[in-house]
């Protein structure tokens, strides 16, 4: 991978997620901005790589969420760089209660990024690129808001999840190679067709026969609880992974946890079919296991010391089960999608 070199010649610079939905709003804003340098990042390094826009003239932020831990140090350190450079601040992921209303931050929970993305530069955005906010939102699941439903009536919708499938299947199968995710986010920013790129029907199809591969294994490794079923050390995708351990434990939420030996903990990722919100409960409960967690309210991760792992998934387990029944009982539900 190539290391990333600041050029202030260039007066925009993107910062943006690296799954999916983060590449697709990338490549919308840089559909706005074509001159823009690209920089891939995540919520947790948000932070100490905000030097990195210093000397621009505007700064993009898409799809990173804010890290809870860091974010009245993040706050300021984004006042500071709105004081010196045009900032937007485009995401969908729930923001801290306290101070996050500045102008520079475009949040609604109930839109993916790209949508968001497309949205908010659309002024300066040929009428198609919607049609990568499309792309986006399927690979969000969040292809179901009124404006993408809408958007998805200009399109042969068997076609668009045809590229949004290759598309997704491809960049999960990439990883951690940035060097050809930023050229994915080269080509959509010109509103080209992803399966006009071999590397990405090849890398589909060896990411979906990864894909089932893993499933086979799930169905025989999957452990269930009350409510809540999971899959340890899977070997594969995690959230591929969570989906299929909800689906074959025969439970509403799935889990997928991944030991990390430097961290002597369990990354966890989440994927839900119940109505409780992932995102609210794993912020409540992860740090009273020296954790951290948090995400969107049907997809959602935590990271957990190995000592207090299991314990933690026994009170998940009774807290999903908890707020089902007060959901149940208020006949409510409190998802966007």
């Amino acid at each position: 991978m190539k290391p990333f070199q600041q050029d202030h010649a260039i007066e925009t610079i993107i910062f943006t997620h690296g799954d999916s939905d983060g590449i697709c709003s990338g490549a919308i804003a840089k559909s706005a901005y074509p001159d823009a340098q690209v920089y891939f990042t995540s919520p947790v390094s948000m932070l100490k790589k905000l030097y990195l826009a210093k000397g621009y003239k505007r700064v993009i932020i898409c799809d990173i969420a804010i890290d809870e831990r860091t974010s009245i140090e993040l706050l300021q350190r984004l006042k500071e760089v709105a004081k010196e450079s045009d900032l937007i601040y485009i995401d969908h992921h729930p923001v801290p209660e306290s101070g996050w209303n500045e102008n520079w931050l475009h949040n609604d929970p109930c839109a993916c990024s790209s949508e968001l993305t497309y949205k908010v530069l659309a002024h300066r955005l040929n009428r198609d690129v919607r049609r990568v906010a499309i792309y986006g939102a399927i690979g969000d699941y969040a292809d179901d808001s009124d404006s993408v439903k809408l958007w998805c009536e200009d399109w042969d919708k068997r076609t668009l999840f045809f590229e949004a499938g290759a598309l997704i299947q491809a960049i999960i199968y990439a990883g951690r190679e940035f060097d050809f995710k930023r050229y994915l986010v080269e080509h959509l920013a010109k509103d080209r067709l992803p399966s006009d790129l071999p590397e990405v029907l090849e890398f589909a199809k060896n990411c979906s026969e990864l894909e089932e591969q893993l499933r086979l294994r799930i169905r025989k490794q999957v452990k269930s609880l009350q409510n809540l079923a999971y899959v340890i050390d899977p070997k594969g995708y995690k959230s591929k992974s969570a989906i299929y351990a909800a689906a074959y434990g025969q439970r509403k939420v799935g889990g997928s946890a991944e030991y990390r030996q430097t961290k002597h903990s369990y990354d966890i990722s989440f994927r839900s079919r119940s109505p409780v919100d992932l995102n609210l409960i794993l912020r409540d409960l992860a740090p009273r296991y020296g954790g951290t967690g948090g995400g969107l309210a049907e997809a959602a991760g935590a990271r957990i010391p190995v000592a207090n792992f299991q314990n933690f998934l026994n009170d998940l387990d009774i807290r999903i089960g908890e707020e089902e029944k007060r959901l149940k009982e208020g006949n409510n539900t409190n998802k966007c999608h």
